[in-house]
């Protein structure tokens, strides 16, 4: 991407984790600041695209699963990050046209690229919130929320490879907290985060090294840790798992090992 077309409100020289995404996924939307933190985190974990892409795919089963099975109509996408193939609303309005979505990131260079994200189905609607995980009464405020979604009614919360740019510091399960109070009975909460568990020690280390190198702010958390976003919900079978191993689409000789993706997941319902 040239300096030409860098938007208004964007640091080209700090890496942003939804460009670094972008640039795993196989995207251009990205700056050679990203590419390099991308490619810091390859070289300790050299699967981590692939990671990236099993991700993604989870998020697509997790989806049609909560619009197909459990009948949500409504989604609430923080940090969405930029469009790509199998949006939420594409495969959840694939399934049940008048589903309702609404998109959250901080990035300038999504909030360019939103058009996308709003391609919605005539029957349902889509809507993009400019907002931060850590500025929930932003979010929660949002008249495009308001006007999109009505959450006296069952919505997913969805966390996607979000939750693991929240550290401690920042309070990351009582932002969790915030938002989980104003989900409705029925509603669920999708969260993929990235942990160590699958790891050795050895490797392990060398991959936090790599984080502290890339200049993201990063926090990996075991499963144990994971769980306790959970507390209090009833978690949707299989439970706390691999992305790999959540409701999988093809045979267990087709999927990649755990350890090369080393991505936590989980859906949960709130009783």
């Amino acid at each position: 991407m040239s300096a030409e077309r860098v938007p208004r409100g964007i640091d080209p020289t700090r890496a942003h984790p939804a460009r670094r995404y972008n640039y795993w996924l196989g995207g251009k939307d990205n700056f050679a600041v990203d590419r390099e933190s991308a490619e810091i985190l390859a070289s300790a974990f050299p699967t981590i695209r692939l990671s990236a892409l099993e991700n993604r795919r989870f998020l697509q089963r997790a989806v049609r699963y909560l619009a197909a099975e459990a009948g949500i109509r409504q989604f609430l996408d923080i940090g969405a990050g930029l469009p790509s193939a199998g949006n939420v609303h594409e495969i959840a309005q694939g399934v049940a046209p008048e589903s309702r979505v609404v998109y959250v990131d901080n990035d300038p260079i999504v909030l360019v690229h939103a058009r996308a994200l709003l391609n919605s189905s005539p029957e349902g609607a889509t809507a993009y919130v400019d907002a931060d995980l850590r500025e929930p009464e932003k979010i929660l405020g949002a008249p495009e929320l308001a006007e999109t979604l009505d959450l006296s009614r069952p919505t997913a919360l969805i966390l996607v490879a979000t939750m693991h740019f929240i550290t401690e510091e920042e309070d990351a399960y009582g932002l969790l907290g915030r938002l989980r109070e104003v989900l409705a009975p029925g509603s669920h909460i999708v969260m993929t985060h990235a942990t160590l568990d699958y790891l050795s020690p050895e490797r392990g280390a060398e991959v936090t090294e790599a984080d502290k190198k890339s200049g993201v702010t990063f926090q990996m958390r075991t499963t144990r840790e994971f769980a306790r976003f959970f507390e209090g919900l009833d978690l949707v079978e299989p439970g706390i798992t691999s992305v790999v191993d959540w409701r999988p689409d093809v045979p267990p000789e087709q999927r990649p090992a755990v350890e090369d993706v080393s991505m936590l997941c989980a859906v949960a319902r709130v009783p």
